[in-house]
């Protein structure tokens, strides 16, 4: 049975300037080791490398992109390995663009542990760096417009904190960590409310200090949701034209509310979408459909 290694003061300090809690991924870490072990060992390290020998890796880069989660791999590394047993030279850190080839991170540690750490420590750099990296593009993409790429609570169950990170460090925005800190009224709740107008006076008076966004489907709702108070409102399946009437209701009406683009929108879309003034473009591809970016680790 694994045993498992506290993290270190340095790297909880790195966790807590990402916005990450150590003791929550610690434990995540601890359940992603124990999946792969089964309960039992690595017994392809354990039968072919030497109990005391240690080796020198590189983690590199085998496509371009954006880094992300190298303080969650360094968490996986101290874990297994100990942190004592260890080091870790970052030469890219998270929000660095990488082409191929170039070493992200630079590592010495027992070669059994390492080898045990490895698959865990890559799963979770190559899936934060891969969100990363569509960020990247969508922020890109939407560079000389107002507007700002944000994500949506469509992540892997038990990662959304990482995910978001992610997000951050591909120069996304963040939409609401989850249910509990900002309403989003969509169909289905002005179906259980009676309407829109009911269903938003009954949050903001349950909840009168949480911010309220409202989905719309045509200009009618908005400005029944603008004339309501709602603090954003989320265009659903706006086509581009649509969405620049909607920002000029919204500048005649009520010019402090924010306007989210949502629905079906594609990268190819982004520079005419921002185009339109809305603030901000919902896309859940980033954190349930980014294709992972290819990071290995060799033996030096």
């Amino acid at each position: 049975m694994t045993t498992f290694h506290p993290l270190s003061e340095g790297t909880r300090r790195m966790l807590a300037d990402a916005g990450l809690d150590a003791d929550d991924l610690a434990a995540f870490v601890r359940a992603a080791v124990r999946e792969d072990l089964g309960g039992g060992v690595d017994v392809t390290s354990a039968a072919t490398v030497p109990p005391d020998a240690r080796s020198r890796a590189g983690v590199g880069a085998r496509r371009a992109g954006t880094v992300a989660g190298v303080p969650a791999g360094v968490a996986v590394l101290e874990a297994v390995c100990g942190a004592d047993a260890l080091e870790v030279v970052v030469e890219r850190g998270d929000g660095t663009r990488v082409a191929p080839g170039d070493v992200v991170m630079r590592i010495t540690a027992p070669s059994r542990a390492l080898l045990t750490a490895e698959r865990t420590m890559l799963n979770l750099m190559c899936h934060l760096s891969g969100v990363a990296t569509l960020t990247r593009a969508w922020a890109d993409a939407l560079e000389g417009t107002s507007a700002r790429v944000r994500d949506t609570r469509k992540t892997i169950p038990g990662m959304r904190a990482l995910a978001k990170y992610a997000v951050r460090c591909g120069g996304g925005v963040n939409h609401r960590m989850g249910l509990w800190d900002a309403a989003l009224v969509k169909d289905n709740h002005v179906v259980a409310a009676g309407g829109v107008g009911e269903a938003f006076a009954l949050v903001r008076e349950r909840f009168p200090d949480v911010p309220v966004e409202v989905e719309v489907d045509g200009l009618d709702g908005l400005r029944e949701v603008l004339d309501l108070g709602a603090d954003v409102v989320l265009l659903d399946n706006f086509t581009p034209d649509l969405m620049r009437e909607a920002v000029a209701l919204r500048d005649a009406r009520r010019p402090a509310a924010v306007l989210e683009a949502s629905g079906g929108l594609t990268l190819a879309d982004a520079a005419a979408v921002g185009a339109t003034g809305v603030d901000y473009i919902a896309v859940g591809e980033l954190t349930h459909s980014a294709r992972v970016l290819d990071l290995g680790l060799d033996f030096i």
